[in-house]
Formats: C-alpha cells, structure tokens, sequence
C-alpha cells in the first residue's frame, strides 16, 4: 500500500499552500521594499547566495506543512536585515570588503590572453570568446581588455577613450 499522498491530499492542503503562498510572498516583497533595492542585486557571490537563499525560504515556506508562516517572514528578515549590515558595513570599511568581495580581474588585455589570471579564475578562452561573440564584439582587434567582474560576468571594454576609463580599478594580475 502506498502512504504517500501524490496527487491530492485534502482541500484544506490547497487552501493552506494558496494562503500561505500569497501572505509569505506579500511579506518577502514588502521586507525587500524596505530594505532597499541593494538587497537583490548581482554584485557578487555573497549576494547571489542571499537571493538564491530567500527563494529556498519561500519555496519552503510554501509547500513545506511543518513550517509556520511566522518562521518564514523571520528567516526573510534574518537574511534581509543580514545582508544589509553586511553592506553598510562593506560600504563603510575597505578591510570588511576585501574580506566579502572579490575583485575584479583582466583576463584579456590589448591583444594578449592573461592565461595565469584565466587559471586563477578558472576562465578558459572559450568562455572569454563566447561573451565576446553575446556583445556583438566578433573583432578582436576592437577590445582592449575582458575582466571577470565580482559577480562573475564577463566584460567587454572597446578601444574607444570613454570605455578604457573602465579599467581604472581593475588589477592588472599578471603580466604575459
């Protein structure tokens, strides 16, 4: 005999993943509108895990029948108010930053494949050549630099003055 319910419990199982689908939803876009646009955005790994983490949350706050909806808008504001000390103090302190941010590093320069750097970051050529080909950038005679930025995308920075500018913070690693 099987025990387990596959394709319907009880309408009381509908009705609480509905309720508690939409509160817990209402409560997570009401905490990321307080705290601020910083808290969903890309700029590097410890953000996207956070993102990655209020997913799981609400998704386990949903369908999960032993978690109550007061402990998932908790865990929401654990990560949110988390994340935002976290950037208050990164934004406040260079020693904090270096130890939360990685980075960004030149993997191609005027010419050249820094291929220590490409190791370092674990970027083989294909990968620098492919986000060439997404900007429309198919000349290589045109790009003066790539660099793995913090969040782990690829850019692409043109000969032109305005967009060497770009490169005024990025460490130039290793020179090949």
């Amino acid at each position: 005999m099987l025990n387990e319910i596959i394709f319907f419990d009880t309408w009381m199982s509908l009705y609480r993943t509905l309720i508690i689908g939409i509160l817990a939803y209402v409560a997570m876009v009401i905490l990321l509108r307080i705290s601020g646009k910083r808290t969903l955005s890309k700029m590097n790994a410890f953000d996207f895990i956070v993102t990655i983490a209020l997913g799981s949350i609400l998704a386990a706050v949903i369908t999960n029948k032993n978690i109550a909806l007061i402990d998932g808008v908790l865990a929401f504001s654990l990560l949110i108010s988390l994340q935002y000390a976290i950037t208050w103090l990164s934004f406040r302190n260079k020693a904090f930053t270096k130890l939360i941010k990685s980075d960004p590093a030149l993997l191609y320069y005027k010419g050249n494949y820094l291929t220590v750097a490409m190791k370092r970051e674990r970027i083989p050529k294909e990968e620098i050549m492919a986000a060439m080909r997404e900007k429309g950038k198919g000349n290589l005679d045109n790009i003066a630099a790539v660099i793995i930025e913090t969040d782990g995308s690829l850019s692409i920075v043109t000969n032109s003055e305005e967009e060497m500018v770009a490169l005024h913070n990025v460490k130039e690693h290793a020179k090949e």
